[in-house]
């Protein structure tokens, strides 16, 4: 494809956006020809990114579409997506640019799924979703599970370890959205991208309580990424053909597993009880505005540890370990987005054929695998 740029970065003055741009800086090819995007041009040139700026509002249907006919790729970085993503989406699909974002607002891309998958396959065009923390490293790790198991798994779960970090302001803004349109009440549906026809497992039931799980040897709860995770990796399974019963846990090992169980399982729900009420969600607001995020000593601090475990029909079992260093919704979250980004612009011959609004293992496969690693990150 010949094209201007090989990839946009859109929202690069956000929070998580500038340290995309900043990580393309330190990472990407010398021959990769990118740009930054955004809504506003002094915010853009104030960031002193050595790169090509171009200008675009998020709901200037005109001027997205000038921007997607520049580029092979885009990166949106800017949140809430159902706000500032959708029709960016649709810019890129009229233009045959390769899409992708960091959402993982599931009821956002179930609308996404019913509304764009069948023009985006029709104009060989991928839409990625989930390629931050949310969902990518546990969307990845199962499809290694069945590669592991020859492609026969049918039942796995994951435990995911967090140290550090911090929200940052888009994400607050994001779940804030998310409570004001009605999409959180609608992401409780455990199937709600698939598999169609069938009622949800009760192991698919997303977790309310603590317990002890033999297999990972820790307290278990539930996980802050698990309706965005567990929804990605059936979604995968479906595009896949194949049905995986799933489910993911935030786990704690250890002498005082139980208590910090106890006390992250008290603040999720303080936090989910925060966002359910105009006051409370005003004011998380105000504290976490966007663009705001914790400081790079927290971000450099933190950590992400995700272990899943699969069996297939006849009871072989598998497991996949993922470690990667920095907070992980923001350290993280940059390392998946930008590599994903740059697979789609440098392997492109090497992916996989699947075109649509897709999950991150069913439009990479292998080659996301290799960028990881490429970038730090342990899989095992």
């Amino acid at each position: 494809m010949q094209r201007e740029f090989d990839l946009v970065v859109y929202g690069a003055s956000g929070f998580t956006g500038r340290q995309a741009a900043d990580y393309l800086v330190r990472h990407a090819p010398d021959g990769v020809r990118w740009a930054i995007a955004g809504r506003d041009a002094k915010k853009l040139e104030k960031l002193g990114i050595p790169r090509p700026v171009i200008v675009a509002d998020g709901k200037d249907d005109e001027r997205l579409g000038a921007l997607a006919a520049r580029a092979c790729v885009v990166l949106n970085m800017a949140g809430p997506f159902s706000v500032h993503g959708d029709g960016l989406v649709d810019a890129c699909i009229a233009q045959g640019t390769d899409y992708i974002d960091i959402s993982g607002d599931v009821a956002r891309i179930q609308r996404l799924i019913e509304s764009r998958h069948p023009r985006a396959r029709d104009a060989d065009v991928r839409v990625v979703n989930f390629c931050g923390v949310s969902s990518l490293p546990v969307d990845v790790g199962a499809w290694l599970l069945n590669e592991r198991l020859g492609g026969r798994l049918v039942a796995a779960k994951a435990a995911v370890e967090i140290a550090g970090g911090a929200l940052n302001g888009g994400t607050v803004a994001s779940i804030i959205e998310a409570h004001e349109s009605g999409d959180a009440a609608a992401e409780r549906d455990p199937l709600l991208l698939g598999p169609v026809g069938r009622l949800a497992w009760p192991l698919e039931r997303d977790p309310s309580s603590i317990s002890y799980d033999v297999d990972f040897a820790a307290w278990t709860t539930q996980s802050p990424m698990g309706i965005p995770d567990t929804r990605a990796v059936r979604r995968s399974a479906s595009l896949s053909g194949r049905d995986v019963v799933f489910q993911e846990y935030l786990a704690f090992g250890g002498r005082f597993g139980l208590l910090r169980a106890l006390g992250m399982r008290v603040l999720l729900g303080a936090l989910n009880l925060a966002f359910r009420f105009p006051l409370t969600r005003g004011l998380l607001g105000r504290l976490a505005t966007p663009g705001s995020g914790p400081s790079e000593q927290q971000m450099n601090g933190g950590s992400l540890t995700v272990t899943l475990q699969g069996t297939d029909a006849d009871g072989s079992t598998a497991r996949v370990r993922i470690r990667a260093d920095g907070d992980p919704g923001n350290r993280v979250t940059v390392i998946c987005a930008c590599e994903s980004a740059l697979a789609l612009v440098l392997d492109r011959d090497a992916l996989p054929p699947t075109r649509g609004v897709l999950t991150p293992s069913v439009a990479f496969g292998a080659r996301i695998v290799e960028r990881l690693r490429g970038a730090g990150v342990r899989i095992e």
